[in-house]
């Protein structure tokens, strides 16, 4: 009786507890596919949910949003008689460098280089510079630099070795001198643009949407790559070779660039002038850390671009994923950025180049031969002058910036009326015209016409001068969240 009663009991307390299961095992649910599973039950599409991704501020950037302007310069130059092409143009919000790129920054890429190539050689002797590399589900994929352990302070005979290799002696004076020709970076970037081309579809049923069209099933598909690797002797040999496509990798490029700046670009960029003070002091002095760097190439300036977006997702964790890398910026880009939320004619308000005071608005050459008008005589540090409304310092002046776009005479008329680019990466074998770059801004030797924000000029993405240097820019994770204002008409 006693058992019957246990029974019933334990039947009655299953059919009480059973909405309980049921809510339980819907919470559950929700919680694994997303609120919107609870309103679908009624049959409507109601879509899926999901959290969105928040950018945070990267440091030292400033938000440029999203707009138009008419680029080019709308007057004809009153110095050249020069007309530069006019379009109507539109791009998308990305972050910029809020000044230059100074030597401090680029000195951190340049002993980070000198760093690991340390800890890859001292690896030969100690495997403790090493460590194991896993992914997300803890399998081992290969062996990275260990930069948790310390360089040795007091190195034994063969680290001594090797730490004297990076070193050459100056035959005159004695001193030891970083040799500078070791300190190659090799970084690889993905052409996500060409692998999504639909003529390089690895299927190819999927290369031609006409149905009336034959597909070859063995037709061959080629493609052109860069890679790069160094010689016996130590010289870096960069190739673009075409090659059949076979699979997803072929779009990997290779680079290899020696990251060590020109400093004896003062003295080639002026060779009747007394700069030899900057060639031996001006990258490597500290009194000039937060001077815009100078004598770094276009191929350079893209190395440490390549490098600080490594430098950065190595402590994003799962977010990296969403992050866009760093780049140079387009030609579009540094004008609409420059120009400010005005679209001026300058980075500031007016058509003057000083107040009414005498006080200058940037670092440029006011008179001829005078370059100490404006209170400088070569570069200054960045960010003394007011910054645009964008916030951005030195749009104008100081040192002129490289782009990643091609330069062409025809400029914006050749490019896209939205988000435009011109991108060529020339390889060595290329005629010498393929490598000009389109460089922006002015600097502090050029003249009042130079500096203007829609002037365009050009360099050799293999040359460095002492009056370029460079900034870079990052695109937007989530560029749908600006907010943009449309002004409606009146009807």
């Amino acid at each position: 009786m006693e058992q019957r009663i246990v029974r019933m009991s334990k039947k009655r307390w299953a059919k009480r507890l059973l909405p309980f299961y049921l809510l339980t095992f819907l919470l559950f649910m929700t919680s694994c596919f997303g609120s919107k599973m609870m309103s679908a039950s009624g049959g409507e599409v109601t879509g899926t949910g999901g959290r969105a991704f928040t950018e945070p501020t990267p440091y030292g950037m400033v938000l440029v949003k999203r707009g138009h302007l008419k680029m080019g310069v709308e007057k004809q130059d009153s110095l050249w008689g020069k007309k530069t092409p006019l379009r109507d143009i539109s791009v998308d919000g990305f972050w910029m460098d809020e000044t230059e790129v100074t030597n401090s920054k680029y000195r951190q890429f340049v002993n980070y280089v000198r760093d690991s190539i340390l800890r890859e050689r001292l690896s030969e002797f100690d495997e403790t510079y090493k460590t194991v590399k896993t992914d997300k589900d803890g399998e081992e994929i290969g062996m990275v630099l260990n930069w948790k352990k310390p360089l040795p302070r007091r190195p034994n005979e063969d680290e001594q070795e090797i730490i004297d290799g990076m070193y050459v002696t100056n035959p005159v004076t004695g001193d030891k001198m970083l040799d500078y020709r070791q300190l190659n970076y090799r970084y690889e970037i993905y052409d996500y643009a060409s692998a999504a081309l639909r003529r390089n579809r690895l299927n190819p049923q999927e290369r031609n949407l006409n149905t009336d069209v034959t597909v070859d099933p063995n037709e061959q598909v080629w493609i052109s790559k860069d890679t790069a690797y160094v010689d016996d002797e130590g010289r870096i040999v960069r190739e673009t070779i075409n090659r059949q496509l076979t699979g997803p990798w072929d779009f990997l490029n290779t680079y290899i660039v020696n990251v060590f700046p020109d400093t004896t670009c003062w003295v080639n960029d002026f060779p009747n002038a007394d700069n030899e003070m900057y060639l031996r002091y001006y990258f490597s002095n500290p009194a000039y850390n937060d001077y815009p760097v100078v004598g770094v190439t276009w191929e350079q300036a893209n190395a440490f671009c390549a490098w600080r977006t490594e430098y950065l997702l190595k402590g994003l964790g799962p977010a990296a994923r969403y992050v866009q890398r760093y780049r140079l910026p387009t030609e579009a880009e540094w004008e609409f950025a420059a120009r400010g939320k005005d679209q001026n004619e300058f980075p500031w308000d007016n058509e003057d180049v000083a107040s009414g005071k005498g006080c200058f608005y940037a670092n440029f050459k006011p008179d001829d031969g005078n370059y100490t008008k404006d209170g400088n005589l070569i570069t200054s540090r960045v960010g003394i002058y007011a910054a645009n409304t964008n916030g951005l310092y030195d749009m104008a002046g100081n040192v002129a910036e490289w782009t990643s776009t091609i330069y062409t005479e025809a400029g914006v008329e050749a490019m896209n009326d939205i988000n435009p680019q011109l991108k060529y990466n020339a390889a060595p074998e290329d005629p010498y015209r393929l490598k000009k770059k389109s460089v922006r801004g002015g600097s502090w030797k050029d003249p009042e016409s130079y500096i203007r924000s829609a002037w365009r000029t050009s360099e050799y993405q293999n040359q460095p001068r002492s009056y370029i240097g460079f900034r870079c820019v990052r695109s937007l994770a989530n560029s749908t969240s600006e907010k943009t204002k449309v002004k409606k008409g009146k009807k």
